[in-house]
């Protein structure tokens, strides 16, 4: 049997892209039910990562009716309000990074699964070499047994001490983050400010950021560098300079806000290999949120699946295949991810960034 720890993208869509080449696999969620909790905002999925995983899960045609081309839509400002950039995506233009609530994603691959692929409320805590697998615990005094462990659980994993003693480290950089429920109809004029997709205004110490969701909410959030027990109102007060608009956007946030320091592993990081274990997504690669968590984490998904389907009955022969490809692509991938967050920090960050896009 094998054992993914962690209900997100990454493990979702390992146990689909398994179930398709007929290979049994069972998601061990803490989450009480798919509901339990807001999936947060909306994530872009490449046509070379995510969106390729979807197609090799047999999923692509659903992804696309739920997809927001709109949502690939830009807005770059500078904090005095000065309009830098307006990049309006065509109704015909292809479908390259288009976004997609969390909540409407997780539930393609849900309804994908077979009943009871997914065990819900199973906190795992840790586990133990057993008859040449493994023993899992979880925090109700449960148990299970599997031939493979795969952990698909986060930046908090609980698997990764089992193949390295490396943890991740505060990155310097917190983001606050609320949000505008039905923002149309509530605050139409922020709304429109918004616009379709993606809305960042660049200041000399911090970056305002908003995002319109498929469901008429409006994320908003504020990056600054600072400790990772900031108060918000240290961010969100803006200071002296910035335009009467942005405060209004930061007032009608009706959530409170909730500070998300930001924590990597270190670029090209990898473990000796182990029978039976081993990791995809933010668990084996913690890099900076500028839109490839998700994308590499299912991409993991994607070649570990493929893997296995190849050497259904030498696993570990299916590991040996997966994780020096994977290693080589996501370092390759943090590096330039590490590069967008340099570039998107400090004064000069708006003209860097207006500069990326032309």
């Amino acid at each position: 049997m094998i054992a993914i720890i962690g209900g997100g993208p990454g493990g979702l869509t390992l146990a689909r892209i398994l179930h398709v080449h007929g290979i049994d696999s069972v998601v061990y969620e803490r989450d009480a039910s798919g509901d339990a909790r807001s999936q947060g905002s909306m994530l872009d999925l490449h046509t070379e990562s995510g969106q390729a995983a979807l197609q090799l899960a047999a999923l692509e045609e659903e992804f696309l009716a739920a997809a927001r081309g709109e949502g690939q839509d830009h807005r770059i400002l500078d904090h005095t309000g000065t309009l830098l950039l307006q990049d309006d995506t065509p109704d015909d233009a292809p479908m390259l990074r288009p976004e997609i609530d969390r909540a409407d994603l997780r539930d393609i691959l849900l309804s994908s699964l077979p009943a009871r692929t997914v065990r819900w409320g199973s906190a795992f805590t840790h586990a133990e070499p057993h008859q040449g697998g493994y023993l899992l615990h979880f925090a109700d005094g449960s148990t299970a047994t599997c031939d493979l462990l795969v952990g698909a659980d986060g930046a908090n994993s609980r698997v990764r001490p089992l193949l390295t003693g490396i943890e991740p480290t505060y990155s310097g950089k917190v983001v606050v983050q609320s949000m505008i429920h039905d923002a149309d109809r509530t605050r139409p004029e922020l709304a429109e400010m918004v616009g379709r997709g993606n809305f960042w205004a660049f200041g000399p110490d911090r970056l305002l950021g908003a995002q319109r969701n498929g469901n008429g909410v409006v994320q908003v959030s504020v990056s600054i560098q600072g400790p990772p027990d900031l108060e918000p109102s240290a961010a969100i007060d803006l200071p002296d300079g910035w335009a009467p608009q942005f405060r209004r956007l930061l007032a009608a946030c009706d959530e409170p806000f909730v500070v998300r320091p930001a924590y990597l592993l270190p670029i090209g990081m990898t473990w000796p290999r182990r029978s039976g274990l081993t990791l995809l997504g933010d668990a084996a690669h913690l890099m900076p949120s500028h839109g490839e968590g998700a994308n590499q984490a299912m991409l993991d998904a994607a070649e570990l699946g493929q893997a296995i389907a190849a050497h259904p009955d030498d696993l570990d022969a299916a590991l040996e295949q997966y994780e020096p490809a994977m290693f080589a692509r996501t370092t390759k991938v943090a590096k330039m991810s590490a590069e967008v967050a340099e570039m998107m920090t400090g004064p000069d960050a708006a003209q860097k960034v207006l500069a990326f896009f032309s």
